[in-house]
């Protein structure tokens, strides 16, 4: 504990480090304070009414109303016509709405919602997405101004890309009109889109803002809020929808998938996303934001629509630079699937937005090296997903197949010695001689050549596998809306009979493949207790009535889970009865016996350490034993 104490100690330059990072997070902290009193005093003011006025409504309401207006620089840019401009690739279609400029639809179009709807990413009467900031001492949002495009091809609404080739558009909003010899100051929204990508370009161009903009304002705020809305049957609750997001320098974290949360986030940001279990929006810097406030919470009184799901918001900090004359914030959208691959492909740690243990290094090693690219190569070759997770499900099993057989022969060594050890019980009975029995148990272990924990290591290699098959399935976007047998979806439950009730923790359905893999677990446990006489059920109170009650808490469980997960396991318990059989013909316990019989008369051998210590004795004249 000491040793680690001075290790885990920071280091002069750490503690310097840290102190300059909690200097700029005060100075951030700081310039929004600053921003807040600031925006206070100008609405103050502009609602500050004299008392002959107050008398006198009609003398000089409408005077200042019109001075405030044109105190703003965009103020010709509040009024307008809304319209939309549509862009389709190969993968989506897009819709940008002239007022706010930005994109607020996007409907993905080689998926469907579970019940055949378009898979709109979220509800586009209700997104926002608005940028903030102090113009002539003015708040203004852009979300309130109607962008204006230009470029070659204004005249059209609705533009198309395809393959590799890209698409620019470009949308700004003017300022006060320049005067004679000055180039005009405007906000620029520019998009890229390509054809046959999900990710797509996004520049906040401020050209000729230093005049407009006070020289004191070193960032901008950028809100963007969605009502996400429901794709999927059924809500997972380990791969449920909430915001993920990255730390420029640290690993990617998320929100509360279960409860409303809204946290506060000091440090820059690389990306920010608006996360469902198949589907993602994201927003990512080029460089980074230098903080934010993330929030998702559930509208239960009165529900925006139909479909929703649950609401998300981020307000990120931009920064800007006031004293050049244009600034060019760079930044990505990603509207698409929660592909490993492709989000993989991007970098940035964006497949860390699917859960498939990142949690334990082992878990997401397995799935990543292994599952994960034998699952898309056997994908690949056309097969029905019901038989590329058997085939699956048999490569594993061949993988583990010698540590099943470690395992299988240390039980029926165990077994051939139960005899004895039961007459080692029976001759300390007592509370009292229970160190007696213990070490009369290890010292017949010892001479037969056993030993009681080679049958729990090889289990405990299993386990990362079966809890890396537990996250991967779920997670899948591959298994979405794939049928199999009676199942019609392998990414949500299937369902043989609807209940006119709900049970708790059960649901209102009977999902057969749950059904089946609690039977055969139920199956399995009673041939093992049978078959390897495990002397744990014997001697630890209740162990066999929990083996046996685990399975139907499961039952519970797995019931609203993919049905992808509850065929794996059943298969897997068909294929470890095959192994336990044929395991009964390669392990012939007349055969162990009579090996074990002759362990006992072998001499036991010393180990290397006990040599070094008799050794060690005799340089000192101590007789050896």
């Amino acid at each position: 504990m000491i040793g680690y104490s001075i290790w885990m100690t920071p280091s002069k330059e750490q503690l310097a480090k840290e102190k300059q990072k909690q200097d700029s997070i005060a100075q951030v902290m700081q310039k929004q304070q600053d921003s807040i009193k600031m925006a206070q005093a100008i609405a103050a003011k502009q609602n500050q009414t004299p008392t002959a006025a107050a008398s006198q409504p009609n003398a000089s309401a409408q005077p200042q109303q019109a001075a405030v207006q044109n105190n703003n620089p965009f103020s010709s840019d509040l009024r307008g016509q809304n319209e939309y401009y549509t862009i389709q690739t190969d993968l989506a279609t897009y819709k940008i709405s002239k007022k706010g400029g930005f994109i607020n639809y996007v409907d993905l179009k080689k998926y469907k919602t579970y019940d055949g709807r378009p898979l709109i990413l979220f509800d586009p009467n209700t997104a926002e997405f608005g940028l903030s900031f102090f113009a002539n001492n003015q708040l203004v949002n852009t979300k309130n101004l109607y962008f204006e495009l230009v470029g070659s091809d204004t005249t059209s609404r609705a533009f198309k890309v395809s393959g590799k080739n890209t698409l620019t558009l470009h949308f700004r909003v003017y300022a006060h009109a320049p005067q004679q010899g000055q180039n005009p100051s405007y906000l620029e929204y520019t998009y890229t889109f390509t054809g046959d990508q999900y990710m797509l370009g996004f520049n906040l161009n401020m050209v000729n803002m230093s005049n407009i903009i006070p020289p004191t304002m070193n960032y901008l705020e950028l809100k963007w809020y969605a009502d996400m809305l429901q794709q999927e049957k059924a809500v997972d609750q380990f791969n449920g929808s909430t915001i993920y997001y990255k730390p420029y320098n640290d690993d990617v974290d998320y929100l509360s998938e279960s409860k409303d949360e809204t946290k506060e986030i000091k440090t820059k940001l690389k990306w920010a996303s608006f996360k469902l279990r198949f589907f993602s929006s994201t927003i990512i810097a080029d460089n980074a934001f230098e903080n934010g406030i993330l929030k998702t919470n559930e509208i239960k009184d009165h529900k925006p629509s139909e479909h929703y799901l649950k609401s998300m918001s981020t307000d990120l900090t931009l920064p800007y630079s006031p004293m050049k004359a244009d600034n060019s914030i760079g930044m990505r959208f990603y509207y698409g699937p929660n592909n490993f691959t492709t989000l993989k492909g991007y970098g940035m740690e964006l497949d860390h937005q699917i859960p498939i243990g990142w949690g334990f290094f082992l878990l997401a090693w397995i799935n990543e090296g292994i599952v994960i690219p034998v699952f898309n190569f056997l994908g690949g070759l056309g097969w029905n997903y019901g038989i590329v997770i058997l085939v699956l499900t048999i490569l594993l099993k061949m993988i583990l197949f010698p540590i099943a057989f470690t395992t299988y022969r240390s039980s029926a060594k165990m077994r051939v010695l139960k005899p004895e050890v039961d007459a080692i019980n029976a001759k300390y009975p007592k509370k009292e001689d229970a160190v007696k029995k213990q070490q009369a148990v290890m010292a017949l272990y010892k001479k037969a050549g056993a030993n009681p924990a080679s049958g729990c290591l090889p289990m405990l290699l299993q386990m990362p596998i079966l809890f890396a098959m537990f996250r991967f399935f779920p997670a899948a976007i591959q298994l979405r809306q794939q049928p199999f047998l009676w199942a019609h979806d392998l990414s949500s439950y299937d369902s043989i009979l609807h209940l006119p009730f709900t049970i708790p923790w059960y649901g209102d359905h009977v999902s057969l493949f749950t059904l089946l893999m609690t039977a055969s677990t139920i199956l399995y446990t009673y041939m093992n207790n049978k078959m390897m006489g495990s002397a744990q059920t014997q001697t630890l109170p209740g162990m066999k009535t929990m083996m046996y009650l685990m399975p139907l808490i499961f039952l519970g469980w797995f019931n609203n889970y993919a049905s992808a997960l509850s065929y794996y396991y059943f298969l897997a318990n068909i294929i470890t009865f095959l192994q336990m059989f044929l395991f009964q013909k390669f392990i012939n316990e007349d055969k162990l016996r009579m090996k074990i019989e002759a362990n006992k008369k072998k001499p036991a051998k010393k180990s290397n350490f006990q040599k070094r210590l008799e050794d060690a004795a005799k340089k000192r004249g101590y007789p050896a034993k």
